[in-house]
């Protein structure tokens, strides 16, 4: 796979592609469907499958209001877009000036010149150039005078629930996230919700209680809602099954969110080295105990459910950490 800087994109002029342009968030089943599209005419035409995306994100550069929390950084949503069939990712920046341009400007001075499309695939919901004024219909006519063809894919559609069918979107798992529905999120992904940090040091409240556990930086990126979730880790190479909590620890009267993730069957010191928590499962919502004993004892049942549901999806876990 091909990653082109912003640095880099003044200059660019491919050949040819089937273009796909937007945020990307996330990468879900949404996105995902859409590039496999895109994948089916670069196929036929032995063309690569370009990604046009914007960093960071473009609201928070002309937006009147914040833009959303991420659900992926950077380095990770062009490594999923690789993973999804993406050949080349043109990481664009959200400069005033290239969101100022009108549908029309964005089409003539960016897309065609720079990317010589044969095929544009988007969502119904695409919008582009100044405002987001531009549209798939303006697209479509835009391109049948200049060389290219503008497809739109249906929205994917899930039951999440037994009666909750909804159209997969960004949006969607963010509201999920925040809710503590973390599964529900993984079957809108199509894979677990991940965040990325950094372990730093902490109270060292879980190791007195016989459970330490890696606090975890999250610089930017949105943590789900406060509680404690079945999960896993992953520092370097190792997988390790975690019980992660979000919450700013009731029982010691805290007041600061913390991201904190006791791993299961390991014992070493890992300090500054980069982590992944994966959200499999949410266990219970956070709550203050009357004693540090049923804290113990609540913490000792969390870490059995963990075993049991890493266990039911990958396999025994071994005392060293890997899989059975």
């Amino acid at each position: 796979m091909r990653f082109i800087r912003g640095q880099d994109f003044d200059g660019l002029a491919l050949p040819a592609c089937v273009l796909t342009i937007g945020n990307f968030d996330g990468v879900h089943r949404g996105h995902r469907q859409i590039l496999a599209q895109a994948g089916l005419f670069a196929t036929d035409r032995e063309i690569p499958v370009a990604v046009l995306t914007f960093e960071p994100h473009p609201l928070s550069v002309v937006g009147l209001r914040r833009s959303p929390p991420r659900l992926t950084v950077s380095a990770e949503k062009v490594q999923q877009l690789a993973r999804a069939g993406a050949d080349i990712v043109v990481e664009a920046d959200s400069t005033p000036a290239l969101l100022g341009l009108t549908p029309e400007e964005f089409v003539d001075r960016i897309l065609v010149p720079r990317l010589h499309p044969t095929h544009i695939v988007e969502g119904a919901s695409f919008g582009f150039g100044r405002g987001r004024q531009g549209t798939p219909e303006l697209l479509g006519e835009l391109g049948a005078n200049r060389g290219f063809e503008v497809f739109v894919v249906e929205p994917v559609r899930l039951q999440v629930e037994h009666d909750e069918t909804v159209l997969v979107s960004s949006s969607l798992i963010r509201k999920l996230l925040h809710q503590g529905r973390v599964h529900r999120a993984e079957l809108c992904l199509g894979r677990p919700y991940t965040l990325v940090g950094t372990v730093t040091t902490g109270s060292q409240r879980g190791a007195h209680l016989g459970f330490p556990t890696a606090n975890v930086d999250v610089p930017d990126q949105l943590v789900p809602g406060e509680g404690v979730y079945a999960g896993e880790a992953r520092l370097g190479d190792r997988v390790l099954a975690a019980a992660i909590s979000i919450g700013a620890a009731p029982t010691f009267e805290g007041t600061d969110l913390q991201v904190e993730a006791h791993l299961l069957d390991f014992d070493e010191d890992v300090y500054g080295e980069s982590i992944r928590l994966d959200f499999h499962r949410p266990l219970r919502a956070q709550q203050k105990f009357s004693s540090k004993e049923d804290l113990i004892r609540q913490v000792a049942r969390d870490v059995e459910q963990v075993r049991r549901i890493h266990t039911e999806r990958t396999g025994v876990v071994r005392q060293n950490g890997t899989h059975a």
